[in-house]
Parts: structure tokens; C-alpha cells; sequence
């Protein structure tokens, strides 16, 4: 059968792409990692520092993973070749079929794999702390902060991350004022650090009575958590903690006690704050962790504006700072400003399908490199 013949074709490419991951992954060295990292691991009293140990762990983890990865590559290349071999002979038509679904899967895992090499920074394999603010466009601008979050927990959903939100302010009549959420999973700092900055909505907006097009903004700063001591990156004395009560829905789940925290780092005017905890000492060191993460993430772009003199802050959360822009009406568009890549099917973005928008920043990431250094 003819399709048995491009099939041979695409199963050269795939083992070319293999061999090709199997470089960028340097899996020679990831066995080497996996080695140390095993003997690291039963050495005696490797488990009296609890947080080096879960960190160890967590890295094996990543590591076993990646050559898990791989090693299925191969196998599945190998399935691949049987299968063309006996369907050809056969001139079986269910087994083509099946060779041809088997054949798209690995392509698409080959994609998968090459994305997560283009994640080597520092954190990257982190957990993130993520949050959204409000900015101009007043109840507006609080919905749309509202439908971005409700975008994130659906791309969480999506890639098996778990979110925990840790701290919400709802807006004065519809939507939220800003929220706070920790996403956990491997690479969830890797992949969502793309999504930092202003996020831009234009629409006819269901507040106004006239029906008149509105344009709001909203901005969503990513940190990674990490598992360094926070008094590496700051004092207990340069930061202000206020107690609040938190914010419920009424009735028996009201909290009478004053557990919400707030933290202040003084020098640099950072805030931190925690209310998802029932008991204050929980949510004071959930705070402290949150702070950790903001400070580790001031201090990387700090040394990425060393390294390229172009300034990492935030935007101010205005017209014409905006990273990306969602276009209802007139049209529906999705444009990030960054890359260019667009998307016409807003509602799958906004389902949380974001993989495109990411994979186009990682990748014109990787490119400016070389230069960049």
C-alpha cells in the first residue's frame, strides 16, 4: 500500500527528531544527574534538611521524567516500524490506520519535548505565584480581570496544574479588583512566566446602557516559588505584617478572628497577602513563601536588565502597554504584541488554550539568545 510507503518516510523524520531531542535533552548527562542524584539520596542523613531533600526530590523527579520521555520516544518509533512492517505485508488497512494515529501522537509528543527544552531557566521547572490586577477601565476592567483568571484556571486544568488561590478582592459591582494564585506542576513557572504583563480587552461592554465599545486592561504578574530560605533574600525586621479579618460569603463561614496577613517588604514597597488559611500562623507563612517568590523574581529580572540593559518592570497597566490584546467586536482577534501571533476563535483562548501563544514566546525567546549574550 502507498501509505505504508509514507509512512517509512515519516518514521526516518521521526527517528531524525529523536536523535535531534535526544540532543538538546543531553540525556548522557541527565543519566549522569540521575546517578548522583541517587547516591545523594541514600547517603545517610540526607533526609535531616527537609527542604534540600524535597528539592532533591523534586529534581529526580524532573530528571527520571525526561529520560522516561525519551526512552518512550524510541520504544514508540520502534512500535512504529513493526507495525509498518507487518501491515505492509498483510496489506492490512486497520493497521495502517492505526500506524498513521501512532505516527501523529509522536509527532506531537516530539513537540511537547522540544518546548520543555527551550525552559532552562533557573526556575523554570517551579511552581508559580501568579496575580492579576485591576487597571483602568473601572468595572470594566474588573470583569476582565475576573474572565482572566477564569482563562488561567481553565489552562490549568488543561496541563494537570493545581491552583490554589490565596487571596481575592472583589470589585465594587461585578468582577474582582485583583486575585492571587499559586499554580503547582512541572514547569508551571516556566511556562505561565510568558504570560507576564498588561492584558488588553476591547469589547461592547454589557455595563453600558448606550452599548458603546469599551477598551480595559489588566495586568498579571508571575513569580516562581522556590525552595530557598527566605532569609537569604530578606529580614523579618524590613517587613511590616498587619492582621485583617478575612473576607467571607456570611453565616457560619465568616471568620470572627483577625487570621488574613499582610506582609510589607519595606525597602522595596512589595506586598504580600493571605487569607485562603484557616489560622494565621498558616497564612502568615504562606505570606512569607509569597514574598520569597517576589523578591527571587525582582532579583532575576534585575540581573536580566544587567545582562541587556532593557528595563523587566511591570507596565504601567495603560494604553499602548499591553503584551497581548482580545479583540470581541468589531472582529474576534487575539494578538500578542510580542510575537504576533494571533488567534480569530477567541473563545477557545479564553477556554484556556494558550499553547500556541506560549510556544511562539519561547520560541522567539531562545532565538534572541545568542545575541542577547
Amino acid at each position: 500500500m502507498i501509505e505504508f510507503e509514507q509512512h517509512r518516510t515519516d518514521l526516518t523524520r521521526i527517528r531524525e527528531l529523536i536523535a535531534e531531542a535526544g540532543e538538546s535533552l543531553d540525556v548522557a548527562k541527565l543519566k549522569r544527574d540521575k546517578e548522583e542524584l541517587e547516591a545523594e539520596m541514600s547517603a545517610p542523613g540526607f533526609w535531616d534538611d527537609l527542604n534540600h531533600a524535597q528539592s532533591v526530590n523534586k529534581h529526580m523527579k524532573s530528571v527520571e521524567n525526561k529520560l522516561n520521555h525519551f526512552d518512550h520516544l524510541n520504544r514508540s518509533a520502534d512500535d512504529v516500524e513493526a507495525m509498518i512492517e507487518l501491515g505492509d505485508a498483510d496489506d492490512d488497512a486497520d493497521l495502517e490506520h492505526e500506524c498513521a494515529e501512532e505516527i501523529k501522537r509522536i509527532y506531537k509528543e516530539l513537540d511537547e519535548i522540544r518546548l520543555t527544552t527551550l525552559l532552562n531557566g533557573e526556575y523554570d521547572m517551579n511552581d508559580a505565584l501568579l496575580s492579576l490586577h485591576a487597571g483602568a477601565g473601572g468595572t470594566e476592567a474588573q470583569d476582565w480581570t475576573q474572565m482572566l483568571y477564569r482563562m488561567y484556571t481553565y489552562y490549568c486544568q488543561k496541563h494537570g496544574f493545581e491552583l490554589k488561590e490565596m487571596d481575592l478582592l472583589d470589585g465594587d459591582e461585578a468582577g474582582i479588583k485583583s486575585v492571587t494564585f499559586q499554580v503547582s506542576g512541572e514547569y508551571a513557572y516556566g511556562f505561565l512566566k510568558c504570560e507576564r504583563g498588561v492584558h488588553r480587552l476591547v469589547r461592547i461592554s454589557p455595563f453600558d446602557s448606550n452599548a458603546r465599545r469599551h477598551t480595559s486592561f489588566a495586568s498579571l504578574d508571575v513569580a516562581p516559588i522556590i525552595d530557598e530560605d527566605s532569609s537569604a533574600l530578606f529580614s523579618m525586621e524590613d517587613v511590616r505584617v498587619d492582621t485583617y479579618r478575612a473576607s467571607g460569603k456570611g453565616g457560619q463561614h465568616v471568620n470572627r478572628t483577625d487570621s488574613a496577613v499582610r506582609m510589607t517588604h519595606l525597602p522595596t514597597g512589595i506586598v504580600v497577602q493571605c487569607q485562603s488559611e484557616r489560622s494565621q500562623i498558616q497564612n502568615r507563612e504562606t505570606c512569607i513563601k509569597m514574598l520569597t517568590a517576589k523578591l527571587a523574581e525582582r532579583r532575576e529580572q534585575e540581573r536580566q536588565e544587567l545582562l541587556s540593559d532593557v528595563k523587566g518592570e511591570l507596565k504601567k497597566i495603560e494604553w499602548g502597554s499591553q503584551i497581548r490584546s482580545y479583540v470581541f467586536q468589531p472582529y474576534t482577534l487575539v494578538k500578542d504584541h510580542r510575537t504576533d501571533y494571533e488567534v480569530g476563535n477567541i473563545q477557545s483562548v479564553m477556554d484556556g488554550d494558550l499553547d500556541g501563544f506560549i510556544t511562539a514566546y519561547l520560541q522567539k525567546a531562545a532565538a534572541k539568545k545568542p545575541d542577547d549574550e
